[in-house]
């Protein structure tokens, strides 16, 4: 099969290796990719929002079978442009249509879902500029912490948790009134404060069936002891301690199927990965939010576990015959720490020349904000620039394997934190 993987970061580093490892492919693209993807694959240099350009360059190439990595162009409507043209249709395709995707496109319309369904969730409602003022008397009435969340995408900075009821008037505000991010935040989630411990759940499903991927925690903030702002991940553990058959069978009857359900009662013909967030609160699990891609970091320690083929999972999905289909999946554990650029979440500098790749070993090293040089050189592209992942029959020996090849890998202003999984080892005493 000729085979295309749409993104450029982490998550598709890791989903175009996993796939290139399938005797099922043939050729394999990733549009556009990253240095690292460019050593066993043809990276391809498109705008990956300019529909006909891609759908132009599916055909050129007789691809078989496309990949969505990211979740905005699936958002943007993606698999409709597939499907709405005739020679595109008979490409198969993993990820939602535009309706699917409003699952993580817009956070009311996955409240209101979990709402319809019963699925447990925190109690919400939701605010425009024209109730403002009702918004503001609903915070009154609440009691801090308190979270908003804009309803759009805001590329992960969307949600704040403020600490007083004077901090959340003031920030929904800013959100409403003064389109803090943008069009993201004309709508305005209010949400109650759960408290527990979050934890990562995949699933892949072809609309039917579905089959659940190891579970995985990730690691938000950008400083040790989850200190400092918010960044899109800088590390995640898999398998999750906490997470064991009993929550684990709690997650599929009460979140799993409920959701696979409800898309199909709603008509939504949906072929991807779901990736759910969710909050372990005394052993009963709760959404916090849906998401219609993989994770990242996540999907750098769930996949390095799966041994399926995964051609034939993603194949199956795209078919509708995933019910015919097993997961399969190592007992090791797996962790992986981001590697990041100085200044990171904030504003940094790209172009910083890497070294130390050639003495990695025993680990996974998938590329997120890397490109080469006139020179051929890896340099920093992006403020996540590198995921390294160690392997190891526990959690112990899977964190010294992954410290001691990021110790080998450097540049100038690095950084990344030194607790990833410490947390989850004070849990084993």
């Amino acid at each position: 099969m000729n085979i295309a993987v749409i993104g450029s970061g982490g998550r598709e580093h890791t989903l175009a290796w996993k796939i290139s490892q399938s005797p099922l492919c043939d050729q394999l693209y990733v549009l556009p990719g990253n240095a690292g993807t460019a050593s066993f694959a043809q990276n391809v240099t498109i705008s990956t929002s300019d529909f006909d350009e891609v759908g132009q360059f599916m055909l050129d190439k007789t691809i078989d079978l496309v990949i969505i990595g990211p979740e905005a162009p699936l958002v943007e409507g993606i698999r409709d442009h597939f499907r709405t043209n005739p020679e595109l249709n008979r490409i198969q395709f993993v990820g939602p249509d535009m309706q699917g995707a409003t699952l993580e496109g817009s956070k009311d319309f996955a409240k209101k879902f979990m709402q319809k369904f019963n699925i447990p969730t925190a109690g919400f409602k939701t605010f425009t500029i024209d109730n403002l003022s009702e918004a503001i008397e609903y915070i009154q009435s609440k009691e801090p912490p308190i979270v908003l969340k804009a309803d759009g995408l805001a590329a992960g900075k969307g949600v704040l948790i403020c600490k007083s009821i004077e901090e959340a008037i003031s920030s929904i505000e800013s959100m409403l009134v003064n389109n803090m991010f943008g069009k993201a935040s004309e709508k305005v989630v209010i949400e109650d404060f759960l408290e527990g411990i979050e934890v990562s759940v995949f699933i892949l499903t072809d609309g039917n069936d579905y089959v659940l991927f190891p579970e995985a925690k990730d690691y938000k903030r950008i400083g040790d002891n989850d200190e400092g702002p918010n960044t899109g991940g800088m590390g995640s553990v898999s398998p999750v301690n906490f997470a064991d058959k009993i929550f684990m069978d709690k997650v599929e009857e009460r979140i799993i199927k409920p959701t696979v359900k409800g898309l199909k009662e709603e008509g939504i013909d949906y072929k991807g990965f779901i990736f759910l967030g969710l909050i372990n609160i005394k052993g009963d699990p709760f959404v916090i939010e849906y998401n219609v891609r993989m994770g990242d970091p996540e999907s750098q320690v769930v996949i390095p576990r799966i041994e399926n083929d995964f051609v034939s999972l993603l194949s199956a999905t795209a078919r509708g015959t995933l019910g015919k289909e097993k997961i399969a999946f190592s007992q090791d554990t797996a962790v992986t720490v981001v590697m990041a650029s100085a200044g990171y979440p904030g504003s940094y500098k790209k172009g910083k020349l890497m070294t130390g790749f050639e003495k990695v070993n025993n680990a996974l090293v998938f590329h997120a904000g890397t490109k080469l040089n006139d020179e051929g050189g890896i340099v920093t592209n992006g403020g996540r620039v590198l995921a390294v992942t160690g392997k190891g029959s526990n959690l112990r020996e899977a964190i010294k394997t992954a410290y001691e090849n990021v110790n080998k890998i450097t540049w100038e202003g690095v950084q990344f934190r030194n607790d990833i999984g410490q947390d989850l080892l004070k849990l084993e005493k």
